[in-house]
Parts: structure tokens; sequence; C-alpha cells
């Protein structure tokens, strides 16, 4: 596997994460873990970091065909 192929598919599966956090901020979605009730501004730190590490990864894989 390329280092190009490796970064946009980092790219794609964290893109999906931050879309997911979205969902749940847009729809108000409950996240239970081991009956612990997740908080939704969780959701928004879990926005920003993925969304930051997409943008990198996607970043990283269009510098690889230059």
């Amino acid at each position: 596997m390329t280092q190009r192929t490796y970064s946009l598919i980092a790219g794609i599966i964290f893109s999906l994460v931050a879309l997911l956090h979205a969902f749940r901020l847009f729809y108000g979605w409950h996240v239970t873990i081991e009956g612990l009730v997740v908080p939704i501004w969780i959701s928004w730190i879990g926005l920003v970091i993925a969304g930051y590490l997409a943008y990198q990864g996607f970043r990283l894989a269009r510098m690889q065909t230059k």
C-alpha cells in the first residue's frame, strides 16, 4: 500500500467519524456506554478532531500526487 493510498483511506475514515459526530449533534442522538450517558458536548470535540485529521489525510494524499 502506498503512502498516498494510506492517507486517502485515513481521510475517508476520519470523514465518516466526523460525519457521525455531526449527525449526533444535529439529531440529538444519545450514546450510552455501559450505563454511562456520553454528553453531547463530547461530539463537538470529536467533530473538530476528526475533521482536522480528515483534512490532513486528504492534504497528504494530494501532496503525494505532485
